[in-house]
């Protein structure tokens, strides 16, 4: 991921704004939507990226594409674009998801199993590894992979818990080889 003080100054420009209007809930979630499709629409980077598309083009576009999110983070995205600072959309966005979980005291990780999680399995991992980082809850996003053989790997920013089976054995070979 691209970190620029560009970015960073427009989210924490918009996340003022949220907190000030009592947004930070839907402004964060509005801004998740942005985000994934920014990066998952080749098309829209193109036309982003493009030099010989007009301003207003694109800001015609990001209008239509964004016609249901609320006014701050239009206006946000318009304002970039008019500073030709389209390539800065995500690194935004991540930085005011970031900020806004800051807030809450919420951090961000990826729980990678063999099957997926029940509610209960949620929350253990939650209350549990929050502990760890020094957060109240963590915000899961549960992937499967069947070759882990059997238990979990947890990434929390650049942390990683290994408790996988696949892990275990790994470490256990390398042991054996040393």
């Amino acid at each position: 991921m691209k970190d620029s003080a560009v970015g960073n100054r427009y989210a924490l420009a918009l996340f003022q704004l949220a907190k000030e209007h009592k947004l930070l809930d839907q402004l964060e979630d509005e801004l998740r939507v942005v985000r994934e499709v920014v990066s998952q629409s080749t098309d829209l980077n193109l036309v982003l990226k493009s030099k010989k598309i007009l301003k207003t083009e694109k800001k015609q576009l990001i209008k239509n594409v964004f016609s249901s999110v609320n006014s701050y983070v239009l206006n946000t995205l318009l304002i970039l674009i008019d500073r030709h600072r389209e390539d800065h959309i995500i690194q935004m966005a991540d930085h005011f998801i970031q900020l806004a979980n800051d807030e809450r005291g919420i951090a961000e990780a990826k729980v990678i199993s063999t099957r997926a999680l029940s509610e209960t399995e949620y929350e253990a991992l939650s209350s549990t590894f929050a502990a760890k980082v020094g957060k109240k809850s963590l915000r899961i996003e549960n992937i499967v992979d069947s070759s882990l053989l059997g238990g979990i790997k947890v990434q929390i920013g650049n942390r990683i818990y290994d408790g996988s089976l696949k892990g275990k054995l790994e470490r256990l070979e390398h042991q054996l080889l040393s």
